[in-house]
Parts: structure tokens; sequence; C-alpha cells
């Protein structure tokens, strides 16, 4: 499976200059968590709900601070067309909860270790669904007809 296949929604981005005000408005206003940090056609950031709060509001930053103040870079990112155990790996070596995907260099779409992890619980729900029924319901062959 390609990893542009198992995002949720398209990415939300923001500019570097933009303030930390307009990045806490913005993630609420999408419902995500994160944003990319884009200047010009450029992923050159991302900015998390956590990065406002560590190194925004702990540190003492005005709420118009600008978001690469706060931003990490370099981002990791996987391209849209990847297989999907590539993302796997990125994460497990990257330590990190998204991942920015790029289609033709340019912003798609965030991956998610969240959304990766609904759609593994969803899998195994499916999985177990015949085997409860089993349990559940004791499930008999039917018997062998009788030969004469």
């Amino acid at each position: 499976m390609r990893t542009i296949d198992v995002i949720r929604r398209s990415g939300v981005g923001i500019s570097p200059e933009q303030t930390i005000r307009d990045a806490a408005t913005i993630m609420e206003q999408a419902g995500v968590g994160s944003l990319a940090v884009i200047e010009g056609e450029h992923l050159v950031g991302i900015v998390t709900d956590r990065d406002l709060v560590r190194r925004g509001m702990a540190r003492g930053l005005p709420p118009d601070a600008r978001v690469d103040m706060v931003m990490t870079a370099p981002v990791v990112t996987i391209d849209a067309d990847d297989e999907l155990h590539h993302a796997f790996a990125l994460f497990r070596t990257h330590a990190v909860r998204r991942l920015a995907v790029e289609q033709d260099g340019r912003f798609v779409g965030m991956l998610t270790l969240d959304d990766l992890l609904v759609d593994l619980a969803a899998d195994m729900a499916d999985l177990a669904r015949p085997v409860t029924a089993e349990i559940l319901f004791a499930h008999h062959d039917n018997p062998l007809p009788a030969r004469a």
C-alpha cells in the first residue's frame, strides 16, 4: 500500500513569518495537531501543538512570536508513492509522530502515527470478528453424511 492511500486528510500549512498565536488558531480551526511550515513552495519546517507549548509558552515567548522560532527543522518526509512499510521504518528510525508527505516535491499531507494506529486497530478488530463469533456461538461443522 502506498503512503498517499492512508492519509486521512490534506495537510494544513502556515508561513514561517506568521505568529504562534496564528498557528494555535489554525490548528484549532482545522482540528489538527501540526502544521507544515511552507515558505514559497518549499517545506521548511513543521510546528506541532507540543512545539507551541514547550518551545513557545514554556519559554515565555509572546503570542506574536514567529512560527519559525518554535518549528522543527529539518522535516522528516516521505514520498506519496513510497510503500507504507517505508513509513514504519522512518517512524522507528527518527522517533517522530508525524511524517510530511510530498508528491513531486510539494507538500500534500501529514501521515501521523495516530492514523496508523487507528487503521491497525480497525484491521485487528476485523480479523478478530470471525474468531470471536466462533468462540461466542460455538460454531460446529455439519456432520458428515452417512455412507451406505
